[in-house]
């Protein structure tokens, strides 16, 4: 069984999610510079089975496309590559929801400062907002 890798898309940075191979669980995995992440998707996918990507999609609050969307969707055809099937969730305030989880949890503030720890937990909530829906659905059938 494959795992599902989680994207939250940056210019600068791309945080980086999975699921457990039974697809319940989303877990951090890693911050890493936009430059270099599809050399990192790569040599993940060399070590472990992947079977879907789920990105982020940035939309404004009205639904309409935010301004990184274009750049989105082109990181998104890079990924054609690996072969894999792509799915978007809304990613609309998975950034305050990153910040309010580590606040929760008690993580120090200079530790929430960093934004590459809130990119990837954005990524596992994006994922872990695509494993629920997933379920919904077949809770539904």
């Amino acid at each position: 069984m494959g795992r599902i890798l989680s994207i939250d898309y940056g210019k600068k940075r791309v945080g980086i999610a999975v699921s457990d191979p039974l697809k319940i669980i989303a877990t951090a995995l890693d911050t890493v510079p936009e430059s270099t992440a599809l050399n990192w998707i790569e040599a993940y996918l060399s070590r472990e089975p992947v079977e879907l990507f789920v990105i982020g999609l940035p939309m404004n609050l009205n639904g309409s496309d935010a301004e990184l969307m274009p750049d989105v969707k082109r990181f998104a055809r890079r990924l054609e590559k690996f072969n894999l099937p792509v799915a978007w969730v809304d990613e609309r305030f998975t950034s305050k929801m990153a910040m309010r989880a580590m606040v929760d949890a008690g993580v120090r503030k200079s530790q929430r400062r960093k934004k590459e720890n809130t990119d990837k937990i954005s990524a596992v909530i994006i994922l872990q907002t695509y494993l629920q829906t997933c379920e919904l659905q077949n809770i539904n059938k």
